[in-house]
């Protein structure tokens, strides 16, 4: 088997954002350079958001001034609003992540506002991207299966926001399991409607393993004819925002599947069991994911 998947390393972001213990920006870089030695070639690296709500995240303009362009490797920022993206775009990112609550109520209390809100924003972005230029835009579909607040996320409320990704022409949409509720066959359900609503994006999936259920979310994608998912070295994860939220599949865990199984990610296994081990040692927890705990086979 010689189908490559492309896996998007988020611990940077995602995997931090929700951690008691703050990491200097010289502890974000080195996550970073780690990253990128064992094969990342695109890293959710900062995330522009209010640092008095998430200091995890503070500093996201000095990781970018210090990250040097390299060839091959893209640096995502995350953008919630205008004012995100204008930083994004003035911190020289490579791509500009934008994320669209698929709730309301997760939306309120994540973001301060509501999806019609949130969607509002993304074509302003997406205008003021068409006027002046800047980086290129995704799309994340967060609580694309399941609300703390408002429980069970309807294909309608998912599709709301798919459509609107594909009227802006957007390259690539990414459906979130921002809590870890998915199952394998709904999130198949959910790939096929996706398709249907957006045939000219690209796929993206992205796994929380709250409930045990993220490698079977990640393989019933990768079945689904999904080539790009999102991971989080170590398994780091979870969002501030929503209660009882846990990590992210482990990029370890999702490269060993993987490759077990013949398929390409360009990871150095050894060397991300390493770089999971440092920052969760770095952390002071140990490492969520499966394979930094008891290695690679043979």
């Amino acid at each position: 088997m010689s189908r490559r998947i492309e896996i998007v390393e988020v611990g940077p972001r995602d995997g931090l954002q929700n951690e008691t213990a703050l990491l200097g920006v010289d502890q974000k870089l080195e996550f970073i350079r780690r990253l990128e030695d064992a094969g990342a070639r695109r890293i959710e690296t900062v995330s522009f958001v209010n640092e008095k709500r998430v200091p995890q995240m503070a500093g996201a303009e000095e990781i970018c001034a210090a990250l040097a362009p390299r060839n091959g490797r893209s640096r995502i920022g995350l953008v919630l609003n205008e004012r995100g993206w204008d930083r994004c775009v003035t911190a020289g990112c490579d791509e500009a992540n934008i994320v669209v609550c698929a709730s309301d109520g997760f939306g309120v209390r994540n973001q301060g506002v509501s999806t019609d809100q949130q969607l509002a924003a993304l074509r302003a972005i997406a205008a003021k991207r068409s006027l002046n230029g800047g980086p290129p835009i995704t799309l994340t579909v967060a609580v694309a299966f399941g609300c703390p607040f408002d429980g069970e996320v309807s294909d309608a409320q998912v599709l709301k926001v798919v459509r609107a990704a594909h009227e802006l022409n957007l390259p690539e949409v990414a459906l979130a399991d921002t809590i870890g509720v998915a199952d394998p066959w709904l999130v198949r359900r959910r790939i096929a409607l996706a398709r249907e609503a957006a045939p000219g994006a690209r796929l993206r999936m992205h796994f929380h393993d709250t409930r045990n259920t993220g490698l079977a979310n990640a393989y019933a994608s990768v079945e689904a004819g999904v080539d790009v998912l999102d991971a989080s070295c170590g398994g780091l994860g979870g969002c501030p925002f929503a209660p009882a939220a846990t990590g992210n599949i482990g990029t370890e865990d999702l490269v060993y599947m993987l490759e077990r199984a013949g398929f390409e990610t360009g990871y150095d296994l050894e060397k991300l069991i390493a770089a999971g081990r440092w920052v969760s040692e770095l952390l002071g927890k140990a490492p969520a994911a499966s394979v930094t705990r008891a290695g690679g086979f043979p």
